[in-house]
């Protein structure tokens, strides 16, 4: 109900009442809800699937991120490292519960991340505790974790959302129903899922953080970035990621906040080296990078809400900048191809061993940023003499395409979105991508928590990979999201991470006035 006819009713329900002399009622307060809009879910699994937003609402790992993405506590309350025994200890509150009244213990750390690196489940966060050598519940409470190398990136990893043994002993972890009526110990339980169309959230009140403001979360399902807008517009929908165009249109309207955020959010061209054509032109891919003019695509697509990519560290303090940008060079390009052996022909496009050189991009449909994107590379790839196109396939084929508009970034330790993107055979390795150098220095610098070490082995992993690119890199973009100004407690400085997701990170203390 809208507020003013709740006050007309009130009032007139107060005009009757005091008439016929009967004791007038407090009203209840009323409930608070917040509509958030959403890309579809088919599961809700933060072990097996990296990135999804609405996990944080719902799970809480034994570390969190506070809004400078640092590591905070969360189900465990302190830790400590044991160097000569490269171990670390965690205590873990002893007021927590799931969200079924259960209490939680460190046998359910002890089962998640057993889950997450049992190789048959095939989750894609596996490398992030692959140095795990033993798990050791030492009480109810207290939880080990002993590792054959070191990783200085573990207490990052450790803010993986825990799962409840007693509920997925025995279960399938890519196939449970459990994803699908998710129980976690967060600050939001699920009260609904309309497939397809809305999960609706309501707060735990028995979350061991504190009870939050809000009563309810609901994701609206919004696949389509264009009704988005609309929804938001027309009071359907409270807060949104918006592309930069969409976002402008709110930017002189007072009934909302925009929230121009920066993100570790990072777009390129992904080639498939699994494929036969890289295998015989992975040499032509620097021609590819200096054919890219990133500000133009910046400007158009995003309108100027990003910067230009080199490297996938531009948002870290590991950041190496003295490598090769790729500037835009169509000139330069061309000399590349020459070079290989490429010849021009009548057509405008060059060829090579009687094979026009060229390639297909696939995007994933839904997210028209990537399409816009991937669109203007491949017409610039075109004017160096190129063939390129651009597919939005209806489910994508990682092994069997060509070439892949992918995102990646975090705003967390240097080794997330680096040691298992770029690592041979490593799991969010989509590339097939490899390269003994960049695998030396990434390990190198997961090893030491030396500052001077870390910088010097990823000032290398940088420079190997810009002189040999798993990516023709574009551009970092921003987060825009737009919300009713009445919701209060949106942290606007916080880096966001890939997809923009981080928002939620202190949802907990949002309030609606």
């Amino acid at each position: 109900m809208k507020k003013g006819l709740l006050t007309m009713v009130g009032m007139l329900l107060t005009v009757f009442m005091a008439s016929a002399g009967t004791t007038i009622p407090a009203f209840a307060e009323e409930e608070t809800t917040l509509v958030y809009g959403s890309g579809d879910y088919t599961r809700i699994n933060p072990a097996m699937d990296e990135h999804g937003e609405i996990n944080i609402l719902i799970f809480s790992g034994l570390t969190a991120h506070d809004g400078e993405n640092q590591v905070v506590p969360g189900l465990a309350k302190s830790w400590e490292f044991d160097d000569a025994n490269n171990t670390y200890t965690f205590h873990m509150v002893e007021d927590a519960k799931w969200q079924d009244g259960e209490p939680v213990t460190a046998d359910d750390v002890k089962f998640t991340i057993e889950a997450i690196m049992d190789p048959e489940n095939g989750s894609e966060n596996a490398p992030n505790y692959e140095d795990v050598e033993e798990i050791n519940v030492i009480d109810d409470h207290t939880v080990s974790f002993k590792l054959k190398d070191k990783n200085v990136a573990f207490l990052d990893y450790m803010t993986m959302a825990v799962l409840p043994k007693h509920l997925l002993e025995g279960e399938d972890m890519q196939t449970s129903d459990f994803f699908r009526n998710p129980v976690g110990t967060g600050p939001y339980k699920i009260e609904s899922w309309d497939e397809g169309q809305a999960i609706t959230l309501v707060k735990n009140e028995d979350y061991f953080k504190g009870e939050p403001s809000i009563d309810k979360v609901v994701f609206k399902i919004v696949p389509d970035d264009n009704a988005k807008a609309l929804q938001l517009k027309s009071g359907e929908l409270d807060l949104a990621l918006l592309t930069p165009k969409d976002a402008a249109s709110f930017a002189d309207d007072d009934a909302y906040t925009c929230y121009d955020m920066k993100t570790a959010d990072y777009r390129g061209i992904m080639f498939n080296f699994g494929n036969e054509y890289w295998q015989k032109n992975r040499d032509l891919i620097p021609a590819v990078c200096y054919g890219l003019d990133r500000q133009a695509i910046i400007d158009a697509v995003i309108l100027g809400q990003g910067m230009p990519a080199y490297g996938p560290l531009q948002r870290n303090i590991y950041n190496y900048e003295d490598v090769e940008h790729y500037d835009y060079n169509p000139e330069k390009a061309k000399e590349i191809l020459e070079a290989a052996g490429c010849e021009m022909g009548d057509d405008g496009f060059y060829y090579r061993d009687g094979e026009k050189v060229g390639f297909v991009i696939s995007v994933s449909s839904g997210d028209q940023v990537r399409i816009d994107m991937a669109q203007i590379a491949a017409q610039e790839l075109k004017e160096i003499g190129m063939d390129v196109s651009v597919e939005i396939p209806a489910q994508i084929d990682w092994a069997g395409q060509m070439a892949f508009l992918i995102g990646w970034g975090s705003p967390f330790d240097a080794d997330d979105h680096t040691y298992k993107v770029f690592g041979t055979d490593k799991g969010a390795n989509y590339s097939s991508y490899s390269n003994e150098e960049v695998d030396k220095y990434l390990t190198e610098a997961r090893q030491t928590a030396d500052p001077q070490v870390r910088a010097e082995a990823y000032a290398n992993f940088q420079k190997a990979l810009a002189e040999d690119p798993a990516y023709a890199m574009i551009c970092y973009i921003d987060a825009n999201y737009v919300a009713d100004s009445n919701i209060k407690g949106i942290d606007p400085d916080t880096v966001m991470g890939h997809h923009g997701v981080g928002i939620f990170w202190n949802v907990a203390d949002w309030t609606i006035e």
